[in-house]
């Protein structure tokens, strides 16, 4: 990478704060109050005409399996945020099932940022061993506070039918326990809010300081 004025490399790369959770574990929220700027890996999901998105039994997509998400692009979008401090990203709309823009991501100088979504654990060890890891973290919360965090999100936004939100909810609300295990088992340190929100401002500064 050139460092031109027209395309400087930063003096301190920011490292990513991959921040996981079962749906509706309040990631976003966090990832707002924390003042970094923010990466949504959800933007990151297939188009729904893509053929390779995973199915349920009763043949519906099933969103919240890792195989439904562009893995590899969203490592790259990583990738380039630590190396150029900018990257290009898709804005995806849950309602229409796929993209519907681009956009441009500047860190400004932050010294980290955010890599927000359910499938943030998923690349933990990646971020790791490249060097692009800050913290990974994983929200959580009892089963029933998140469920209905989630419905209220899900109805407020029109991201689907209310039968479909529904009928998701109490899957995922059974399944909670295993998800978080899993992104446990991945890389991630499991916390409520607070904790994470001073991990998160650990990981900020430390990259600060090393800088000096």
């Amino acid at each position: 990478m050139s460092d031109s004025p027209l395309n400087p490399v930063p003096t301190t790369r920011a490292r990513v704060v991959l921040l996981s959770g079962p749906s509706g574990s309040g990631k976003s929220s966090l990832a707002e109050r924390s003042g970094l700027p923010v990466l949504q890996l959800d933007d990151f999901y297939k188009d729904g005409d893509d053929p390779t998105l995973p199915l349920l039994p009763d043949g519906a997509v099933d969103w919240d399996s890792p195989l439904a998400w562009h893995r590899d692009q969203a490592v790259a979008a990583i990738r380039s945020l630590y190396e150029t401090g900018r990257a290009d990203v898709p804005v995806y709309s849950i309602p229409h099932n796929g993209r519907i823009d681009t956009r441009v991501l500047d860190l400004a100088g932050a010294p980290a940022f955010i890599a927000e979504g359910i499938f943030a654990a998923e690349i933990a060890t990646e971020c790791a061993a490249e060097g692009l890891l800050g913290d990974a973290l994983c929200l959580r919360n009892g089963a029933l506070t998140t469920a209905w965090r989630r419905l209220r999100r899900d109805v407020r936004e029109g991201r689907k039918s209310l039968p479909v939100l529904v009928r998701r909810g109490w899957r995922l609300m059974r399944a909670e326990r295993s998800i978080v295990e899993r992104q446990v088992a991945l890389g991630s340190y499991p916390c409520a809010g607070p904790e994470a929100a001073r991990r998160i401002t650990a990981a900020a500064w430390a990259t600060e300081y090393s800088a000096v």
